[in-house]
C-alpha cells in the first residue's frame, strides 16, 4: 500500500483534507520539507484553490516540487487541483511532477481531456469525487447525478490508466466508503488510489482487505498529530 502525505492548499496555506477546523498554523513549505526530512517519498499536492476557480497556488507548488527534486533520493509528487490545459499540465510535468490529477474536465471539457491524453497519458490520473457514490465537482461544490462507477468508466475510456476515488464523508468520522473503491477497481479493472475519508491508522489498516485499493492519500496534517503515521512513509517511490 502507497501512502501519500496530502497537502491542501488554500490562500497559500494548509488546510485539512475536510475543509474544516479552521486556518492550519502550518506553512506548507516547512510541512513539506519536514515530511520529507521524515523519509516520506510520495506526497500530493491539492491545489483546492484553482480546483474551486478562486485563484491558484501554482509558484507555491513550483517551490515544493522543486524542494523535492533537491533531495538525495527519488520523491513522487501528485499535483491536482484545477489542471484544464495542456500548458498547466506541461508546467507542471516541468517541475518534477510525476503525476497529474484530472478530474472536472472529465465532467466539462471532454475534448480537453482527449488533448491531456494524447499528449500526457503517463503522467495522468483520473480523479472522482464523490459522496455515497455520486459525483461532486469543481472542488466538491458542485453536485451531478452521475455515479461514481459510470464516470470510472468514462476516464477509462479516454485511455486513464490510474484512478483516484476521493471519497467525500457525509460528516466527519463517518466511515470510508471502501464498496465504491472497490466496485471502481472491481469495474475498470484500473489500480485505484483512494483519499478523502482515510483519517487514521485503523483506516489504513482497513484499506488491505480491499486488493483493488494501491494506495492512499492521507492527510499531511494528521502526520503531526499520530507520530505513529510516520513510520509508513519509508516505501520506496515506484
Amino acid at each position: 500500500m502507497k501512502i501519500y502525505p496530502t497537502l491542501n492548499l488554500q490562500h497559500g496555506r494548509v488546510i485539512p483534507t475536510t475543509g474544516d477546523g479552521g486556518p492550519s498554523v502550518q506553512a506548507p513549505l516547512d510541512l513539506a520539507i519536514r515530511l520529507l526530512d521524515e523519509g516520506a517519498t510520495r506526497m500530493a499536492l491539492v491545489d483546492v484553490d484553482a480546483a474551486m476557480g478562486k485563484g491558484n497556488n501554482r509558484e507555491l507548488i513550483a517551490q515544493i516540487l522543486q524542494r523535492c527534486q533537491a533531495r538525495d533520493r527519488k520523491v513522487c509528487i501528485q499535483v491536482a487541483g484545477g489542471i484544464r490545459s495542456s500548458d498547466q499540465a506541461q508546467f507542471f510535468i516541468d517541475q518534477g511532477a510525476a503525476w497529474l490529477v484530472a478530474g472536472t474536465i472529465l465532467h466539462k471539457s471532454p475534448m480537453v481531456a482527449e488533448q491531456l491524453m494524447a499528449r500526457f497519458q503517463p503522467f495522468l490520473t483520473a480523479a472522482i469525487d464523490a459522496r455515497s457514490g455520486t459525483v461532486h465537482r469543481s472542488g466538491w461544490v458542485d453536485t451531478s447525478t452521475l455515479s461514481a462507477r459510470d464516470l470510472a468508466l468514462r476516464a477509462k475510456g479516454y485511455g486513464f490508466k490510474r484512478l483516484l476515488f476521493v471519497d467525500i464523508p457525509e460528516e466527519p468520522g463517518t466511515a470510508p466508503d471502501f464498496e465504491t473503491a472497490q466496485e471502481l477497481a472491481a469495474t475498470t479493472a484500473l489500480p485505484v488510489v483512494m483519499g478523502g475519508s482515510l483519517t487514521s491508522p485503523h483506516h489504513l489498516a482497513a484499506c488491505h482487505a480491499h486488493p483493488g485499493l494501491k494506495g492512499a492519500l492521507v492527510d499531511a496534517l494528521l502526520f503531526q498529530e499520530d507520530q505513529g503515521l510516520l513510520a509508513l512513509l519509508h516505501a520506496a517511490c515506484a
